[in-house]
């Protein structure tokens, strides 16, 4: 059975609506879904209906950016009650600082020289504020434009090369996640429910053993095997891991949009697919 626990909507960094994400799903073959958007919840009732509309089992998620000490740890969290207000202020909190951050940065721009009214910019954003779709709104100026191209030395410069150089180059504009304490988030998950899942943890290099047996005894109940930011290796390793630690296997696309690329290929789906048949205890989520 076709699978997809990781997909994100215009309420966070995709740019589908929930509904068209799941049409858009149901078009792929997919039984079950989660939509996990970026520290907000506020699509789920959308989804949930364009699901039940699309005959796809919804499943209740949510992308965490969260730091257990020092580290750095995103999470998807599954199977909890979206409507709990503790839930709900802590993801707040969490939107505030990021758009705080964003307000700074945005400003040492107006100072730089860009076509910017930061305050409406970041009005248009009412949960997570995207990257993507802000660097989208800062190319939609041709001033803008002209200047980015001039200061990076690029004639088509990449949605990536835009955010590293104004939002993660140097320390006065590195943009932090706003993380959540992860023990905080186990504390709510036990009176929630659901599970914890350590998500594509091989993409920043984190699928090492002795980091996933600590987040076991934190709290987290698996790991996010199948991924389109994994290599196979990276796949046979995180399987291995679940298999001798006893945890949840999952997969997700990370799916955010199709592409505009002149090349065949537009989306993770149409060369990676996610079969529950062999993710270890997948039902634990599905069922």
């Amino acid at each position: 059975m076709l699978i997809d626990l990781q997909i994100h909507s215009t309420y966070s960094d995709g740019y589908l609506t929930p509904t068209e994400v799941a049409r858009f799903l149901a078009a792929q073959g997919v039984k079950v879904a989660a939509l996990t958007d970026h520290n907000t919840v506020s699509g789920w009732s959308e989804f949930q209906r364009a699901c039940k509309n699309e005959g796809i089992k919804p499943i209740v998620g949510v992308e965490l950016y969260t730091k257990l000490g020092r580290k750095h740890i995103s999470v998807l969290w599954y199977n909890f009650d979206p409507s709990d207000p503790e839930l709900h202020a802590i993801l707040r909190s969490s939107q505030v600082r990021r758009r705080n951050q964003v307000r700074k940065i945005l400003s040492k721009m107006v100072d730089r020289g860009f076509k910017i009214d930061p305050e409406k910019l970041l009005d248009k954003y009412s949960h997570y504020i995207s990257i993507n779709h802000l660097i989208d709104d800062l190319l939609a100026e041709p001033a803008n434009r002209k200047k980015i191209k001039n200061e990076l030395g690029l004639s088509h410069p990449r949605e990536e090369d835009i955010i590293h150089y104004y939002f993660y180059h140097t320390r006065n504009t590195k943009l932090h996640n706003a993380c959540i304490d992860l023990k905080r988030i186990v504390r709510l998950k036990k009176r929630l429910g659901g599970q914890l899942i350590f998500n594509h943890p091989a993409r920043y290099n984190q699928l090492k053993k002795d980091l996933i047996v600590e987040l076991k005894k934190t709290g987290i109940d698996g790991l996010e095997a199948l991924s389109p930011h994994h290599s196979v290796g990276a796949v046979l390793y995180a399987q291995a891991l679940a298999q001798e630690l006893r945890m949840i296997m999952t997969g997700g696309s990370d799916f955010h949009r199709q592409e505009l690329t002149r090349g065949p290929l537009k989306d993770a789906w149409q060369y990676f697919k996610i079969d529950s048949s062999n993710l270890l205890d997948i039902k634990k989520i599905i069922a």
